[in-house]
């Protein structure tokens, strides 16, 4: 059996105490009912006889129906008695019944919600160094396990279906079209022309003589031997020459192709944003475009690369993981501290979250505490029951003992008024 905690330990004794006040106060009325019979006959000896009779009768009875509900009286095979040993699987189904639809009802729950003020206690608890800190590093350290669950499950494979449809829908063009804006908007679309210009021209460099081979080469079966001998390296010196001082001029900032290309650019987003047909056409190219197996690759190695770097910021106490977790429950928290809106909010949706569980939570609750008390060793049932209420059914016996021989007294005294001399 389990051993008695402290207060259990100070219950038991209380209970002992209360006992034997009890069997006391029933032993000493029989003192009194034998004392009785040894005074001489009489109206008052008569009415303590039959009082002090009553007291006992009184005082067996409670005694017998307060024994009954945890065990058998005198250890006799009494029927309807050690109750509560007997009917414990039904004491479990009662109690969590009642415990389900009697306490934990959406009134009570709404009622305990608004007392607490969840959005409070939040607002607390972020804003606080010593607790938001420990949070957000649980919430990094959680990170490498998602990204794993994301990984190796059908999540990822779901991804790589969903994310080429989305980028083809509606959305992934509009996405285009606000990023396209945002160059246009800060000026980095002439970054962007400055990048293909400078592509190019390291590319005419690093090429250079296999390009001019290739133009020699080509001067020579268009024109002859001789003349490709004559003429092969000074086209292919010229025409190099001429595309580099055709670079050099885009590359001024007032050059006629630089503005040619703003002015394509923001007409094709215009375009973009007017005909249904050709953002059709930039959608279907997006979904081809990220459905091409070459691509789905470099995604995934680019994911898998992700990925580790995630998982290893996640674990350094200094990385930016954590930073980010910890300032995003910092602002958390300041924004339900300025913005009482937030924290109504908050309370009615987690009261809306409870209420839409809590038929499922009762009947969970109620097999549970049926399950658990149905489980309890019977003994162990019933010493836990008797300790918390023990005390008070011995004031039941008190009582049963006391009345008894109040009422046995009164019965005598009105029964001799209305009949004469009565026997008991």
């Amino acid at each position: 059996m389990t051993p008695l905690s402290q207060n259990e330990v100070a219950l038991k004794r209380a209970l002992s105490r209360h006992r034997a006040i009890a069997t006391g106060l029933l032993l000493g009325m029989v003192a009194l009912m034998l004392f009785a019979y040894r005074l001489p006959p009489g109206y008052w000896t008569d009415m303590l006889q039959a009082a002090a009779k009553a007291g006992v009768v009184g005082g067996i009875a409670d005694w017998f129906a307060v024994t009954a509900l945890f065990r058998r009286p005198l250890g006799l095979p009494i029927p309807h008695t050690a109750i509560i040993p007997r009917q414990k699987e039904r004491l479990g189904q009662g109690l969590g019944r009642f415990v389900a639809n009697h306490v934990f009802t959406e009134a009570e729950v709404r009622r305990v919600l608004q007392r607490l003020d969840l959005a409070e206690i939040l607002r607390r608890f972020l804003s606080d160094p010593d607790t938001a800190r420990p949070a957000a590093e649980a919430l990094a350290g959680m990170l490498p396990r998602l990204l794993n669950s994301v990984e190796d499950g059908r999540a990822k494979r779901l991804a790589l279906r969903l994310l080429p449809r989305l980028a083809g829908g509606p959305g992934g063009t509009r996405l285009v079209v606000r990023a396209l804006r945002t160059l246009i908007d800060g000026g980095r679309h002439q970054e962007v022309f400055d990048l293909a210009i400078g592509g190019i021209r390291r590319l005419l460099v690093e090429k250079e003589d296999q390009l001019r081979e290739t133009i020699a080469a080509k001067v020579r079966a268009e024109g002859g031997r001789l003349l490709g001998w004559a003429l092969g390296a000074t086209v292919a010196r010229r025409a190099l020459g001429a595309v580099t001082g055709e670079l050099n001029r885009m590359e001024a900032a007032d050059s006629d192709l630089r503005a040619a290309f703003e002015v394509w650019l923001n007409a094709e987003i215009e375009r973009l944003e007017t005909d249904p047909a050709r953002a059709a056409a930039l959608g279907r190219a997006l979904r081809e475009g990220l459905s091409h197996p070459s691509v789905t690759a470099w995604l995934g190695d680019v994911w898998a690369r992700l990925r580790a770097a995630l998982a290893a910021d996640a674990a350094d106490p200094s990385g930016r993981t954590q930073a980010l977790i910890a300032d995003a429950l910092t602002n958390a928290g300041a924004m339900l501290a300025q913005d009482p809106a937030a924290r109504e909010r908050l309370n009615r949706a987690a009261e809306k979250v409870l209420a839409s569980v809590l038929p499922a939570a009762r009947e969970q609750l109620e097999a549970f505490i049926a399950q658990v008390v149905g489980g309890w060793d019977t003994a162990q049932v019933t010493e836990k029951i008797e300790l918390r209420v023990g005390r008070d059914l011995q004031y039941v016996r008190m009582n049963g003992t006391l009345v008894g021989f109040l009422v046995g007294g009164g019965l005598f005294a009105l029964l001799t008024a209305m009949f004469g001399r009565v026997a008991f």
